[in-house]
């Protein structure tokens, strides 16, 4: 295996980080393209109200954020991190091409009974599961190999990091733009077909990238893995199998997605309460601290993502119900609007980076817990752009296009408070050994936080007979009043972090 200092670079890179950077690039692109189209299939071509509708991703987005827990020990464990990420891959990209099966639209009768395609919602259900266990298996993993590929006090670490997390940026920049248009212009098929296309393109990369990774990724004991173990399988064969049947229980979860708040719930309770016990009873005082402080900090991370992922539900639906999407003479497609974000973040990661350094050079760098109420109160104010625009629309008129996109730039400059320097703080604040554990529990919180979205957005569910539009006049004032009361609760919350900072300033013990 070749050593980081001797191995050939790309723009003084390892040649690998360009083909993790295109691989996650087109992943992203197939995630995030399924993802801007999700909530209006399943109003528009199922006619879920509202509500089921909501519960339905909902249930959805946080088995994509629980999954990744179990596919980075089936990839520390047994498969290795490469092998994980191509089960995965192609596991996404065959949930992408099914739901491209979109079979005959649902209709409704005069009394509102709604008759679905029953093998279609069977397919799209399970198609749901397969990119569930394929972003389990694929996220957890393809950042730990970019990791591998810098050697221990490597410098260029942080900036290959930076350059891989602009990738997923591109990919969801770009994955709104094509798939959204193809979705609502030519048919959903076309839509999320795209996105399986994208999949396939990075599995392509990743295939032919591979002596690009120099032995990165590989399994801990190739050896362990060729030794029969059932019927004949080797254990590679039987771990892969189980990975294959995964999405069978996944499919039954994703509708019933009551059940999945039920076990994520009791999962996410004992996990934490398994932290606190153990940091309580085994670690020193300096590294017990650091837990509790972190574990103070978990819910407020969890509100701001249950607050911002309403960019998939609530805020998608308000554009599509009562925004003018005219812009310089285009049209913009709903689920387009979606590419706003990346693109914020594309544009102003350097900007925010830079002040951060700034800051820093003359002993201003906030710390964590004020970079977290930053962000809160970030997004407490983009809400607030929202309910500006519609108090600014005329009476049954929509809102302006730029009122959303305002929105949009406070969520995301919001977002760069939050993002990375939370994953930053799960990392430093966590004791080697129980970095996994919470790195578990970290997980955990991003999917309590969308399971809260859904349950957020769907105090703005409108009731409508099936199918039938929403007059912009009926829309104003529901948006409205769950736009107010989000930024109320995130701007109260960012207060409450200010108060709380002395404190975990000190739990801390001198991390920044």
């Amino acid at each position: 295996m070749a050593q980081a200092g001797t191995r050939a670079t790309i723009l003084g890179h390892p040649r690998g980080l360009a083909v993790l950077f295109l691989t996650e690039m087109w992943e992203r692109f197939s995630y995030y393209g399924m993802r801007a189209l999700l909530i209006f299939y399943l109003t528009k071509h199922f006619l879920f109200a509202d509500s089921p509708a909501y519960g339905i991703f909902a249930g959805y987005t946080a088995l994509v954020y629980i999954a990744p827990i179990i596919g980075g020990f089936v990839a520390d464990r047994y498969l290795g991190f490469r092998r994980a990420i191509l089960v995965g891959g192609i596991l996404i990209m065959f949930g992408h091409f099914g739901m491209a099966f979109e079979g005959a639209p649902a209709v409704a009768d005069a009394a509102g009974r709604v008759s679905r395609d029953g093998l279609s919602l069977q397919v799209m259900y399970f198609s749901l599961a397969l990119i569930v266990t394929g972003t389990g298996l694929l996220k957890a993993n393809i950042s730990s190999i970019v990791g591998s590929l810098y050697d221990e006090g490597d410098r260029r670490r942080d900036a290959g990091f930076t350059i891989f997390y602009m990738g997923i940026n591109v990919g969801a920049f770009l994955a709104p733009l094509a798939c959204g248009w193809l979705g609502e212009t030519y048919g959903w098929s076309y839509g999320f077909g795209a996105a399986g296309v994208g999949m396939a393109l990075g599995l392509v990369v990743f295939v032919t990238g591979r002596r690009w990774l120099e032995g990165q990724g590989e399994p801990p004991d190739p050896a362990a893995l060729r030794r029969r173990v059932f019927a004949g399988l080797t254990l590679e064969q039987t771990v892969i199998g189980c990975c294959v049947l995964t999405p069978v229980p996944i499919w039954i979860l994703v509708q019933n997605s009551e059940v999945v708040g039920g076990l994520l719930g009791v999962a996410g309770g004992l996990a934490i309460l398994a932290v606190v016990v153990y940091a309580a009873m085994k670690l020193e005082r300096v590294a017990r601290d650091r837990i509790f402080a972190l574990l103070i900090l978990l819910p407020f991370h969890s509100l701001f993502w249950a607050f911002f992922e309403q960019t998939g539900t609530s805020i998608a639906l308000f554009a599509d119900r009562a925004v003018d999407l005219h812009l310089f003479g285009l049209t913009v497609e709903p689920a387009q609007i979606q590419a706003i974000n990346p693109l914020c973040i594309i544009l102003f990661a350097p900007v925010v980076a830079a002040i951060w350094v700034g800051l820093d050079r003359y002993g201003r760098e906030p710390h964590i817990p004020a970079k977290f109420a930053l962000g809160l109160a970030q997004i407490g104010i983009g809400f607030f752009m929202f309910v500006a625009g519609i108090k600014f629309a005329g009476e049954g008129q929509r809102v302006a296009f730029l009122w959303l996109v305002l929105g949009y730039l406070f969520h995301s400059t919001g977002e760069l408070c939050i993002s990375p320097v939370g994953l930053s703080a799960a990392t430093k604040l966590s004791p080697g050994k129980i970095a996994g554990l919470m790195m578990g529990v970290w997980f955990l919180s991003n999917a309590f936080a969308n399971y809260g979205a859904g349950l957020i957005a769907m105090t703005s569910s409108i009731d409508r007979a099936p199918g039938a539009g929403v007059a912009v006049g009926e829309a104003l004032p529901v948006y409205g009043a769950m736009f107010q009361s989000v930024a109320w609760v995130a701007l109260a919350s960012a207060a409450v972090l200010l108060v709380l900072s002395p404190l975990l300033k000190r739990l801390m013990h001198g991390v920044r």
